[in-house]
Formats: structure tokens, C-alpha cells, sequence
């Protein structure tokens, strides 16, 4: 098997450029938004405690997981093609899986540091 075909979001060229504008917009709110906490975080020192260390890897593993398949989807969206390579498909799901676990199991630290910080306060050092 050398490439996989994918099924089309759509069959119609304007749903198509609907799709690509629609996953454009999703891909450029997260950039913004992964980019602005990651900027604020780096730039101010008052932010450089536990929680905002969490949150900035955080974004920037968001940032990771949601450039491993939009990219893609648009390019299939705008250039009407439904084709993946063996190799682009494995990696894709690679990175996919191995970001996403790592985010889940930031969330689980993160949880674990604020049940720390509000349950027993005077272990927690800020």
C-alpha cells in the first residue's frame, strides 16, 4: 500500500471552499490564541510560577496537535484531492497520538498541582 484515499468532507467545489475557509479560520484562532498566552507567558516574569509553566506548555502542545492534521485537511479541501501517502498517514497519526497524550497527561499534573495547592496549602511551595 503505497497511499490511502480519505473520504471527502464534501462533493461540491463550493462546500469544498466552504470547508477550507471554515478550517482556515479554526487553524488561525488557534494560532492566535496558543501564540498570545505563549508570548504573555515568555515576556512577563511576574508569570513564571507552576500554573503559567503548565499553561505554556499547554499551548504550545496545543499548537503542535492542531498543526499535525489541519494542514493536510485544508490542502485536500482547496486542491480537491483525497489522497495521503503511507508515510504522511503513519506519521500524522504518530504525532497525533503521541501529542495528544502528552496533553492529557499535562492536564493530569495540572490537576494534580491545584489539588495540592487547594488541599494542603502549606505543602505546596509557590
Amino acid at each position: 500500500i503505497s497511499e490511502f484515499l480519505l473520504l471527502a468532507l464534501a462533493d461540491t467545489q463550493q462546500l469544498q471552499l466552504l470547508h477550507f475557509w471554515l478550517l482556515l479560520g479554526i487553524y488561525l484562532a488557534a494560532l492566535l490564541g496558543n501564540g498570545l498566552i505563549s508570548t504573555a507567558v515568555a515576556c512577563n516574569h511576574r508569570l513564571h510560577t507552576p500554573m503559567y509553566f503548565f499553561l505554556l506548555n499547554l499551548a504550545l502542545l496545543d499548537l503542535g496537535c492542531i498543526s499535525t492534521t489541519l494542514p493536510k485537511a485544508m490542502a485536500n479541501a482547496l486542491w480537491h484531492t483525497r489522497a495521503i501517502s503511507y508515510t504522511g498517514c503513519a506519521a500524522q497519526v504518530f504525532f497525533f497520538f503521541f501529542l495528544y497524550s502528552a496533553e492529557y497527561s499535562l492536564l493530569t499534573i495540572m490537576s494534580y498541582d491545584h489539588y495540592v495547592a487547594i488541599c494542603k496549602p502549606l505543602h505546596y511551595g509557590t
